[in-house]
């Protein structure tokens, strides 16, 4: 384990394990994410498909649903982990709800054996579309 995740490894695990169920049947690539808040709930997710692939739901946007569908609306970090060697970051979409419900929380990019990158949601989603712009 490498000093940089040695402050996360119960994160890590999770969205390591969380990887493992993924439901990629036509890409094979699988993605795995663990959201934590800031009393240590960790809620995971996994990328799930579909054959049009427009319905495909990112790991990131599943763990997400469901620590809000259980009532957890704060949230301290991500971790995402999927088997690359190049940091995998979040897409665009799960980019948006994760700054919309979760604000600037710490993303951290591993994949099935180290931590690549660690970000910012802000440095990931700069000049965000938010709340502050319907007004």
């Amino acid at each position: 384990m490498s000093e940089s995740e040695s402050g996360h490894t119960g994160l890590l695990e999770a969205a390591r394990q969380a990887r493992l169920r993924a439901q990629a049947p036509f890409s094979g690539f699988k993605v795995g994410a663990a959201l934590e808040s800031p009393g240590g709930i960790i809620t995971t997710g996994c990328n799930i498909e579909n054959a049009s692939y427009s319905l495909t739901v990112c790991a990131e946007r599943v763990a997400l649903v469901k620590a809000l569908s259980e009532g957890i609306t704060e949230f301290s970090r991500i971790v995402v982990v999927a088997d690359t060697d190049a940091p995998t970051p979040p897409c665009g979409p799960c980019r948006q709800l994760l700054w919309e419900y979760a604000g600037d929380v710490e993303v951290i990019i591993a994949n099935t054996r180290t931590t690549l990158a660690t970000h910012h949601l802000a440095d990931l989603l700069p000049l965000p579309f938010d709340r502050r712009l319907l007004r």
